[in-house]
């Protein structure tokens, strides 16, 4: 797995390839993104499949058009956020140097979707978890006892909750209902900073772990 930090947000997106058949999936797809996954899919003699979206804030989805285009992949998101996808420079909150193309063509999933089968027959767990924005979601590889938690929980933090879309109690609801869970040894990969695990979250988060509760 390949994690880059990309853009003016410094946004992580994750670059997640399997051996035995030389694919990959993509999390997110930050600006800045498209030079650093094309490079290594090359190196790594891979083919994208997918790119699977935690959620549609601009920093998370600025080159995913161009990656979609340039591999074929097939993109993921909820349908919650679609629209930030479909028409991403009327939600940038605030004005960007650069212009964002939207996917008109991505795979919407609701609340009600418990795993996703990637083009590569790959299978994540889903779990919907809005409070940051109202399609958030994250992707859970319990084989490699790993989650893509976007947004959601970062390490000793939370996920901003001031933006069209947001909102705190939600957002706390959801990381204690889906995410804290997860068995504690889990390593939760954010987008943005380091990763943590679920057990060091869910004991000692200031925001949403078990001193509050």
């Amino acid at each position: 797995m390949f994690c880059f930090e990309c853009g003016p947000v410094a946004t992580n997106c994750y670059l997640v390839g399997d051996a035995s058949t030389l694919t990959a999936y993509l999390v997110d797809a930050p600006y800045g993104a498209h030079e650093p996954v094309m490079r290594t899919l090359r190196e790594q003699g891979w083919r994208l499949t997918d790119i699977l979206l935690t959620h549609t804030h601009w920093d998370h989805t600025a080159d995913c058009a161009r990656i979609k285009r340039d591999t074929g992949a097939a993109v993921t998101v909820h349908e919650s956020d679609l629209y930030r996808l479909i028409d991403p420079m009327a939600h940038t909150i605030w004005p960007l140097p650069f212009t964002i193309d939207a996917v008109l063509d991505a795979l919407t999933i609701d609340g009600s979707v418990e795993h996703v089968t990637l083009m590569s027959g790959l299978r994540l767990k889903v779990l919907h978890t809005p409070g940051h924005t109202e399609g958030g979601i994250c992707f859970v590889d319990e084989a490699n006892e790993r989650v893509f938690v976007g947004d959601t929980l970062f390490h000793q933090s939370v996920g901003r909750t001031d933006l069209p879309g947001g909102d705190m109690e939600t957002l706390i609801e959801s990381i204690r209902r889906e995410l804290f869970v997860l068995p504690d040894s889990y390593v939760a990969w954010p987008g943005h900073g380091p990763k943590t695990t679920i057990g060091l979250e869910r004991t000692s988060n200031p925001f949403a772990g078990e001193v509050l509760w």
